[in-house]
């Protein structure tokens, strides 16, 4: 069984939003609903059922394989740990955790491995996991080791207390040095693999800080900083500028960097409070080469 409260104004339907939640299709969600596996504050629920902020959603019987990975020896670059927490270093083309048709490999696979004890705020699908970063994004990751670790973190990424700082490669010169951008963040309507930006009736606020360090040849070196953390976010801002994430495969121009395994975003700094101690952490780590390169081949 595993329970998951609504901490946000979702207002979608409860396949759609399990399915984001949980990496699992919307059929598979269905199947649940449709045998009753799934209740939505004590009563049972169809499909189509819009959930709502406090909403307590109860799932019985979800298979193992789901929400589980097997402990996996691979290598991961710690940064930063303490008896609460450790900071990753994700390596561009890892999965967080495991999702559907992709069971091993993950950094969910890794650190269980190596950790015996892990926060399940999450439930055993994303054991340790505070937040996320895509697949082809590079960077810095918090895991908490234990569920009060968690919930002070996970506070501190709501509040904005805890920083979180980017350095991309956009396709293109921005006209603006520096700016924020301000846009409402929803599921794309067409491609459910997406997002896009939206008006305030669909989507949630997305507050995106930027500054340009360098003018390239044909590219602009930018620097981000999270105020809000919605999917997807710096990926569909830049492209909302008129200037995608170079590599990107989704949401930049088609073929216009082969060569690159994925997108030019690396989320290179951290900083935050310590749960126990409340001392300030900050960590950070070098651009990969295969970044490094890129600009190099393409500086003024």
């Amino acid at each position: 069984m595993q329970k998951i409260l609504v901490d946000d104004d979702a207002s979608c339907r409860i396949d759609m939003y399990l399915s984001e939640k949980l990496d699992m299709t919307r059929s598979a969600i269905k199947n649940l609903i449709d045998s009753e596996n799934i209740s939505v504050n004590g009563r049972f629920v169809k499909a189509g059922y819009k959930v709502c902020k406090n909403d307590e959603i109860v799932i019985n019987d979800i298979p193992k394989h789901e929400l589980s990975a097997n402990p996996e020896n691979i290598d991961l670059e710690i940064v930063y740990e303490d008896d609460d927490l450790a900071v990753i270093n994700k390596p561009q083309g890892m999965c967080v955790h495991p999702a559907v048709g992709n069971y091993s490999g993950t950094l969910v696979n890794a650190l269980t491995y190596r950790y015996k004890n892990l926060s399940n705020v999450n439930g055993d699908f994303r054991p340790g996991i505070v937040h996320r970063l895509d697949k082809d994004t590079s960077g810095l990751l918090i895991v908490a080791k234990n569920d009060k670790a968690h919930l002070d973190l996970a506070k501190q990424i709501e509040t904005k207390e805890c920083k979180r700082h980017y350095m991309a490669v956009l396709q293109g010169v921005l006209k603006n040095t520096d700016g924020e951008v301000v846009t409402y963040i929803a599921r794309s309507k067409k491609n459910r693999q997406m997002m896009e930006v939206c008006d305030s009736t669909r989507g949630k606020l997305a507050i995106t800080k930027y500054h340009v360090e360098k003018v390239l040849n044909g590219y602009t070196l930018v620097h981000f900083e999270l105020k809000t953390g919605r999917t997807h976010q710096i990926r569909v801002h830049s492209k909302y500028l008129g200037h995608p994430v170079a590599g990107d495969k989704v949401y930049g121009i088609k073929n216009k960097e082969k060569d690159l395994a994925g997108q030019l975003l690396v989320a290179y700094k951290i900083c935050f409070t310590q749960p126990t101690t409340k001392k300030q952490i900050e960590c950070q780590v070098d651009l990969p080469d295969y970044f490094v390169e890129f600009v190099k081949k393409h500086s003024v």
